[in-house]
């Protein structure tokens, strides 16, 4: 507890520390904000909505353009902030901020051709009406954001938030609450004055405040445990979720596959960000023509990569010291049960780092394939053919990303058609978190509902029908003087146009 004060009077607060994963040293402390302190900021949040929708389309285009110019320009601040919190590499970081913006722009350019109103056809039955879908924002969002890419996938919710018009409290991790405060800072210095992006900070207490708060929606990024303790806080107000969870991600190797492209990509994919990436890596499965010799490439890739705290590492230490314990007992597991250490093993876990950990042989109900590991490990199945792969990828309860190296295109695509999951890459890795346009999620324990893209922007927003009427009605259908014979001529309609039998 620590003494702060606030319009002149001090009060004890609860605080927090957050700490640089490798090397322990306090980086910031910060407040743990309650209900009460949530629920003042999501009432500003209210006043501000207001304001901010009431901008307008090309207004709120020119502050979120203005924002995305002051991120690329301060990059290198933020991205120190984001390796000195998260441990990742320098060059990773300024990679997902430009990840960031990059969606940023799109969701600012985009957002009124998406989501400004237009007209349907009415139909036959409806003729006399004119017929109109709008989609007004929501009001105040809140985003709660993950630790593993705080600027990345918090922003995913949060510009497409802003662009379609709403306000929007944040809460990040509370082992990345240093780079939350910088992007709510850094905002708040484009669009001074006005509380359209607020901060509150804490653990699961408050994101269980924030869910509670009455906000309009909830955008929520993290582990399937945790999203359903958020649901359930949601649903005492019945506020609808975005719920972007864990993932076991697959990627496949058919025997035509360019094999020094599928191992790199796998490779990186495995160990980029220590592995701790809901969309990286963590199994994969080769035909079995390929598997010995994919396999070798795959070790040769992954040997080379070394976890550490200077320029010349490939990725940093675990963000959550627990992480380890997870990874531990994975591995453990698979070669319990009759896997073998390709590369690395028990030894390779040296906290708070992991070095690069293959296993392969390794039984279907491991943990090492079952669970989400989150750590520079990766387990390397030989199977018949793709439509093998397929179907055991298909076998888990997590449906979020996977990958397909094959050199058909016919056979990539139906690969790609036949997987469980919301976003499929064909002969690269993580391609689709790249594109604006493309929705991203999952199902199953992966979650539900999209962020980024036309359907992220929707997200944000409620569907508003409106029709007016135009002309007079052909017939009297909706009133106390229909007659028998608007009926009548009503189901002649229908039996002509709808009685056919189709074949």
């Amino acid at each position: 507890m620590n003494t702060v004060w606030t319009h002149g009077q001090s009060r004890q607060v609860e605080t927090f520390d957050t700490v640089n994963p490798a090397t322990g040293e306090v980086i910031a402390t910060f407040g743990v904000h309650g209900q009460a302190e949530v629920d003042a900021a999501v009432e500003r949040a209210r006043e501000a909505a207001a304001w901010w929708a009431g901008l307008g389309w090309k207004q709120r285009r020119t502050r979120l353009l203005a924002w995305k110019s002051h991120l690329i320009r301060y990059i290198g601040r933020l991205a120190e902030l984001v390796h000195t919190e998260t441990g990742k590499p320098l060059d990773d970081a300024k990679l997902e901020i430009v990840l960031a913006v990059v969606h940023l722009d799109w969701a600012a350019r985009h957002a009124h051709r998406v989501l400004r109103p237009h007209r349907v056809r009415s139909g036959l039955l409806a003729v006399n009406l004119a017929a109109t879908v709008e989609y007004p924002p929501l009001g105040v969002i809140g985003v709660i954001g993950p630790w593993n890419y705080p600027v990345f996938t918090p922003m995913g919710s949060i510009a497409y938030a802003l662009a379609a018009g709403n306000a929007v409290v944040f809460k990040p991790s509370e082992f990345t609450p240093a780079t939350g405060g910088w992007l709510v800072s850094s905002f708040a210095e484009v669009v001074p004055g006005h509380p359209v992006l607020q901060l509150v900070t804490g653990a699961g207490e408050s994101g269980q405040a924030l869910a509670r708060s009455g906000v309009d929606k909830i955008s929520f990024t993290g582990s399937s445990e945790t999203a359903r303790k958020v649901m359930a806080a949601c649903a005492e107000n019945l506020t609808p979720l975005i719920a972007e969870c864990g993932g076991k991600d697959a990627f496949l190797v058919g025997s035509d596959a360019n094999l020094d492209a599928a191992a790199d990509a796998a490779a990186w994919g495995a160990v980029s960000n220590a592995g701790q990436a809901c969309i990286g890596v963590e199994r994969v499965y080769v035909a079995e023509d390929v598997y010995h010799t994919f396999l070798e490439k795959l070790a040769e890739r992954m040997s080379q990569a070394r976890p550490g705290d200077d320029r010349e590492s490939a990725y940093g230490p675990m963000t959550r010291p627990a992480q380890a314990d997870v990874i531990e007992d994975h591995v453990a597991d698979a070669l319990a049960r009759g896997g073998r250490a390709v590369l690395g093993g028990m030894q390779s876990i040296r906290r708070p780092y992991v070095d690069p950990v293959i296993l392969a042989d390794v039984p279907e109900r491991s943990l090492a394939i079952q669970d989400e590991t989150f750590g520079p490990t990766i387990t390397v199945t030989k199977v018949a053919d793709l439509a093998e792969g397929v179907t055991l990828a298909n076998a888990g309860r997590y449906a979020l990303g996977s990958t397909v190296f094959a050199g058909s295109r016919k056979r990539g695509m139906a690969a790609a058609r036949a997987m469980h999951s919301g976003m499929t890459a064909i002969n690269s890795v993580i391609g689709f978190a790249t594109v604006p346009a493309l929705p991203y999620g999952g199902s199953g324990d992966s979650g539900f509902g999209r962020i980024h893209g036309q359907d992220g922007l929707r997200e944000f927003t409620q569907a508003k029908s409106i029709t007016r009427v135009r002309m007079r009605p052909p017939l009297k259908l909706t009133t106390l003087s229909r007659t028998d014979k608007d009926l009548t001529r009503l189901l002649t309609g229908a039996t002509l146009l709808h009685g056919r039998r189709y074949r």
